[in-house]
């Protein structure tokens, strides 16, 4: 018998199944149900033509949001108002003067679940006054465990990346959209990362940065209020506007470092998004 050398999806546990669709480069669903494409080809070519030219036996996909009508940033406010937990991190947030004033403002917030189960709060790390601001996801365990971001394996990855463009942790910041581990590095929910809005966008105006770069889904999602993932909004240039910002910074997103461990070919995109930032900065005047 003739074995095949890679694993089917339909062999594999939901864990693995779910892991070689991510490898393979599947980051969202366009669908919730299944649908029978030879059952709606042979409707189609049964059923009569509408008049606006829509075949009624195809499923109608729902209109998406144009690029302006998802770029709209909903304040922090809107998002978290509706708890007495997101009113208290609105008022911590927009209350800090400096960094330093900010950290302890995130370390005293006892709103959101996630700092009860992690160990250390991960504020920052770096340069507050480089011309790049690198935001991340959330700790893992490393992360957690040292009080710093992007530590480990993932943490060196990503040093060489900026090496490579002629950047150190001494001459970057770095920082996260969630300064907490999430239990088991599980994703973050919608109302964990509300939460923690407010701090990060206080976080961008107190480090006004000259470029952002954003690393992995959740952060471009988070900072560009977007929801498409990570392979459609990287490698483009976006702007990121906070309320307390007076004019908007040049944002690009790129492949998180834990998911290039996972799939090396996409370094390649990577040093293309790299490139991208070392221009940018290379062609304004150090301010």
């Amino acid at each position: 018998m003739i074995m095949s050398e890679n694993p089917q999806p339909n062999s594999l546990s939901a864990e693995q199944a779910l892991r070689f669709y991510l490898d393979a480069g599947v980051d969202e669903t366009i669908g919730t149900e299944p649908v029978d494409r030879y059952a709606v080809s042979l409707a189609s070519a049964k059923a009569p033509k509408a008049g606006n030219g829509a075949n009624p036996a195809l499923p109608q996909a729902k209109s998406r949001p144009t690029r302006q009508e998802s770029a709209v940033r909903h304040p922090p406010e809107t998002v978290a108002a509706s708890s007495v937990a997101g009113q208290s991190a609105v008022a911590s947030a927009g209350a800090a003067t400096n960094l330093d004033e900010l950290r302890a403002a995130v370390e005293a917030f006892d709103g959101c679940s996630l700092k009860s189960t992690a160990k250390s709060t991960v504020f920052a790390d770096g340069n507050p006054d480089g011309r790049l601001m690198v935001i991340g996801e959330a700790p893992g365990g490393d992360e957690d465990r040292q009080g710093l971001p992007f530590v480990g394996v993932s943490g060196k990855l990503l040093d060489l990346m900026l090496e490579s463009i002629g950047f150190t942790r001494d001459t970057a910041y770095i920082t996260n959209v969630i300064p907490w581990r999430p239990p088991g590095n599980r994703k973050p929910t919608p109302e964990e990362v509300a939460l923690c809005v407010p701090f990060l966008e206080r976080h961008v105006a107190l480090v006004q940065p000259e470029v952002i770069l954003m690393v992995g889904g959740l952060s471009a999602k988070t900072l560009l209020n977007r929801t498409e993932g990570i392979t459609r909004l990287r490698g483009r240039w976006e702007a990121v506007a906070t309320p307390d910002l007076d004019t908007p910074i040049p944002a690009i997103a790129t492949f998180h470092p834990a998911y290039l461990l996972r799939s090396p070919q996409q370094k390649r995109l990577v040093w293309r998004d790299l490139l991208a930032v070392k221009e940018k900065l290379d062609s304004a005047p150090a301010s």
